[in-house]
């Protein structure tokens, strides 16, 4: 246009504005709408590791994942949840606290939709080409959890995407759970769930996140019925953690079997032929000196655990105290100040992925604490621990130390004050639990080596002075030999230059040749299992020594047995759960000391090591084990006086209480003592005649004729219970008891799948034997001739119908109340994997 055109154009503007309104010019063209702005318009925006959008209004979450790379990936974290208000259900394991699986989630886009994915690093071709990876990648799955739409994009290509449907989702399983403990059918109910936008918190390495969720069922279990308000609809928090990846540097270690430490497996299909395919990473915190050439230097960064501020004192005191006992560890391998434990901050979740956690968590009844830790499965690198203990643990130990040295004492401090002892107790719990969340396996081995490390479960060691039981030593103070080796082994660095597997295998040989013993868990948990040195809550070298120690303290605790086992004014039916633990007080070193018999004592050995060969235990110490186990059912040792009979039967007339319920002999105000017999009966016949050690005697006697076998022990276990008239009186009937839980526990090993057949033709021609002789003389008592003449019928019965249904009849008769000092069905849980 020509400045004539121009200047026309402004008079004619002038001379309209003088002379009246003008025509309607064009329309400006619209502006572009800012979809994210108004995405985003109204919302609280929090800065950290990604930047989260809170719709307190309509209680949304929304994300703002980072722009995604060529392969679709917007945003990869360690991803970790747990239910910050749970069940408070020891059977169902939905605590406070309770963690879920660690994943590495990968938020990839798809069109016009981001998928949650998780990863799968248990197989890798680490060392290989790209095409080795990306073959491993399309051979084994990764998973895909939830997907959402793309809200609107960032002017740099982030992605806002609402993730309010990612966090009400049942990620923990809980309903699944609830199904497994039989506690009804529930399914998560979307219209009374919601994201809780009031409890957002992001940190420039974390983002923390929370739904509320409510589960809905029609028949709930006796767990929930006994709990929730209104148990058809149950109602928990679910926290979320989106962790930032470690930064590199950090070296992973592969772990050797001899040194007990937690690990995951690892597939490496670019490993040379000549190496194993497998390998295993050991997990440990990523702790580094300031001088990595000094033998000792403090760090850069020391490992701190806190302890929840719902922890009472003096409770919390000991937690602290007992925690700290593992910088002995670390200052013993180098590391000065480089553990520490202290009071959580006023104001921090314990859920917050910055702070390791000892959690103080309430159930219902008592039940077991464990270590835990959230780690990186692509190196093995702790990112947090996290230890949940149960509140009543501590309660327990005092009731069994007011039941063996009265509640008198209780409160007045010194060495037999119960809840002195308790303390102790908690002092040794604390290092116990944090030693998993830092990487240590259960060591079931050093009870038998003087307290070699807190990651025994330590029975109280209780002396007998003047007749009276001395609880000045009952717990270790400190941490032992074996824990020293552990830490040194796994968190030391290998000096420059050195070949690390080598310099770490030299270790694990020292540690052997300086006689430090690991029994693993596997090899200690069951009855059933062979190794001579695992088991757990047990006392000393000599398992039989000390089954007899426990009965002796066991009967001086049973003959003073009575009201002053009871705190002022407390319901005298109390003392029914108080003579329970007390009762079968060696209840645990009968399982030590059954070991013995078919055991055999091998190492988790490394090839040259020197120490491949395992060695059955010798024959006369499997008889003297049969010999001592078989005392513990003497009719006299499982008798109590008519006086602490007479205070156990007792009314108890206030609401029932559940906690109470299973922890006794049985119901109804009459005490059972025949029926509480009969457990302890179990016990020893449990342990001795499961079917993996029947097997084990079979198969040693086979190697060497000098072994007892099963022949030696069904004949040691035959003669403890003949009909040869030795207990008479009142004692007759608990030998009865004895006699027939034998055979009970005989027929249940022959209905086992597992006994070998020559092990059942054993047992079967030994009763049959038994059965021929069993005719009484007619000066023995009618209920010794009564009992002979049935158990005669029941095994002679070539079809087995008779002794299947005694056994079927057995069942049930008494439960074994829950072990000390934790308990329900479930007292090995400490260590989740």
């Amino acid at each position: 246009m020509g400045k004539n055109s121009i200047a026309l154009l402004m008079a004619s503007a002038c001379v309209g504005a003088l002379a009246g309104p003008a025509l309607a010019a064009d329309p400006a063209p619209a502006k572009p709408v800012d979809k994210f702005a108004e995405a985003t318009a109204g919302l609280e925006r929090k800065e950290g590791l990604a930047p989260v959008f809170v719709d307190r209004k309509r209680a949304r979450v929304m994300m703002l994942l980072p722009k995604p790379g060529p392969d679709g990936i917007s945003g990869r974290y360690i991803y970790q949840t747990y239910l910050r208000a749970g069940l408070g259900s020891n059977p169902t394991g939905l605590d406070r606290s309770a963690p879920g699986e660690t994943q590495i989630i990968a938020f990839r886009r798809v069109g016009g939709k981001v998928l949650a994915q998780f990863e799968n690093w248990g197989f890798s071709a680490a060392r290989g080409s790209l095409d080795e990876r990306k073959a491993v990648a399309e051979s084994f799955p990764i998973s895909t959890v939830w997907s959402g739409d793309v809200a609107a994009e960032a002017a740099d290509g982030g992605l806002l995407v609402d993730v309010t449907s990612f966090l009400v989702r049942d990620a923990q399983g809980v309903a699944k759970t609830l199904k497994r403990t039989r506690q009804g059918d529930f399914r998560l109910s979307e219209g009374l769930s919601y994201a809780d936008a009031g409890a957002v918190n992001v940190f420039p390495t974390n983002i923390e996140l929370e739904a509320v969720e409510t589960f809905v069922g029609d028949e709930p279990g006796s767990e929930v019925r006994g709990i929730v308000p209104d148990p058809r609809n149950v109602t928990l928090a679910l926290h979320h953690s989106f962790v930032a990846l470690p930064a590199p540097g950090f070296v992973p270690r592969q772990n050797d079997p001899r040194v007990g430490v937690i690990d995951h497996v690892v597939a490496d299909y670019s490993a040379p032929l000549g190496e194993p395919l497998v390998y295993r990473l050991a997990h440990r915190f990523r702790l580094e000196k300031t001088d990595p050439t000094a033998a000792r230097s403090p760090v850069k960064k020391p490992i701190v655990f806190y302890v929840d501020r719902a922890a009472p004192e003096p409770v919390r005191s000991a937690l602290i105290e007992g925690g700290r006992w593992w910088n002995q560890a670390f200052e013993a391998a180098g590391f000065i100040d480089a553990f520490k434990v202290e009071v959580l901050p006023e104001g921090v979740s314990p859920l917050d992925a910055r702070y390791s956690v000892v959690n103080w968590v309430h159930r219902q009844t008592r039940g077991w604490s464990y270590g835990h830790s959230v780690v990186d499965p692509r190196t093995g690198e702790i990112i947090k621990g996290d230890v949940l203990l149960g509140s009543q643990r501590v309660r327990q130990d005092r009731l069994i130390f007011e039941g063996l040295e009265g509640a008198e004492k209780t409160g007045k401090g010194g060495p037999n004050d119960p809840i002195e002892i308790s303390l102790a107790r908690l002092r040794q719990l604390a290092p116990h639990e944090i030693g998993h969340s830092i990487g240590l396996q259960h060591n079931f081995a050093a009870s038998t080596q003087g307290r070699a490390s807190v990651m025994d479960y330590p029975a109280p060691k209780i002396a007998i002075k003047d007749g009276q039981l001395d609880f000045s030593d009952a717990y270790a103070r400190g941490i032992g030999a074996w824990d020293k080796f552990a830490i040194e082994w796994l968190y030391s660095p290998a000096p420059s230059g050195a070949d690390e597997k080598a310099w770490l295998k030299a270790k694990a040989d020292k540690s052997q040749a300086d006689g430090l013993r690991y029994v693993s868990d596997e090899d200690a948990r069951g009855a059933d299992t062979a190794h001579p040195l695992g088991a757990v809550w047990d006392n000393g070298a000599d398992p039989v020594a000390e089954l007899s120690h426990l009965m002796a303290v066991r009967k001086i605790a049973l003959d003073r047995f009575g009201l002053r086992n009871l705190p002022k004014g407390a319901s005298v039916a109390d003392l029914r759960r108080v003579i329970a633990p007390i009762y079968i007080f060696h209840r645990y070193q009968v399982d030590a000391t059954a070991k013995l018999v078919g055991g055999v004592d091998f190492t988790y050995a490394a090839e040259g090591d020197g120490r491949e060969a395992s060695k059955p235990v010798p024959a006369g110490r499997q008889a003297a084990a049969i010999d001592a186990l078989l005392k513990t059912l003497d009719p006299a040792a499982l008798d109590l006086s008519d006086k602490t009979l007479d205070l156990l039967t007792v009314g108890q007339s206030q609401s029932t209480d559940h906690a109470y319920e299973i922890e006794t002999f049985g119901d109804g105000p009459v005490f059972d003592l025949p029926a509480a017999s009969e457990v302890a009966a179990d016990l020893v016949w449990g342990a001795l005649f499961a079917p993996a050690r029947l097997n084990r005697l079979v198969e040693a006697k086979r190697r060497d004729p000098a072994q007892p076998g099963l022949e030696g022990l069904l004949d040691r276990a035959f003669a403890a219970v003949a009909f040869d008239g030795k207990a008479s009186g009142r004692e007759a009937e608990l030998a009865r008891r004895v006699r027939q839980r034998m055979v009970v526990n005989l027929g249940q090993s022959l209905g086992d799948k597992t006994l070998a057949s020559t092990a059942g033709a054993l047992i079967r021609a030994r009763l049959e034997e038994w059965g021929e002789g069993l005719k009484l003389p007619a000066t023995a008592s009618a209920a010794d001739r009564a009992q002979a003449r049935r158990l005669a019928e029941i095994v002679d019965d070539d079809s087995g119908e008779a002794l299947a249904a005694l056994v079927e009849g057995g069942k049930g008769r008494v439960a074994i109340p829950p072990g000390p000092p934790i308990g329900e069905d479930d007292w090995f849980g400490d260590l989740l994997p």
